[in-house]
């Protein structure tokens, strides 16, 4: 695979990486709580399509790389790399926000008067 095509690759998975962290952030905006496990699952499995394609950057010759058009290509990709981590950092705000104000605690269940009294009784008879 040319560095090229390794690139298209690489950008092509950051637009579907994108498109899904607004998908995860416009849920998080409207439903107030974690996603869904689905969207969650989705989440996974494109992050592990980004390792194959950091691997085949990684492994395509390095010769090509002062050219204006991959210079261009690397350009574009690194600014949306830079999108996706600046709308996740909303997204983990969010879910750290919608986390930690899931309402007030749950008041512990009524003591039923009989055995308030019988407590009662017994603290007053010693």
């Amino acid at each position: 695979m040319t560095p090229q095509e390794a690139l298209q690759q690489h950008a092509r998975i950051c637009d579907e990486l994108y498109a899904l962290a607004l998908e995860e952030n416009r849920f998080l905006h409207q439903n107030q709580r974690p996603p869904d496990a689905p969207l969650l699952d989705r989440k996974r499995a494109l992050l592990a399509r980004v390792d194959e394609a950091l691997s085949a950057l990684r492994s395509a010759p390095r010769g090509g790389a002062r050219e204006p058009a991959l210079r261009a290509a690397l350009d574009k990709t690194r600014s949306k790399i830079l999108q996706i981590l600046q709308l996740d950092r909303e997204n983990e705000q969010l879910l750290t926000r919608f986390s930690l104000s899931r309402g007030p605690a749950q008041a512990a269940p009524a003591v039923p008067a009989c055995m308030l009294q019988k407590i009662y009784a017994r603290h007053t008879t010693e």
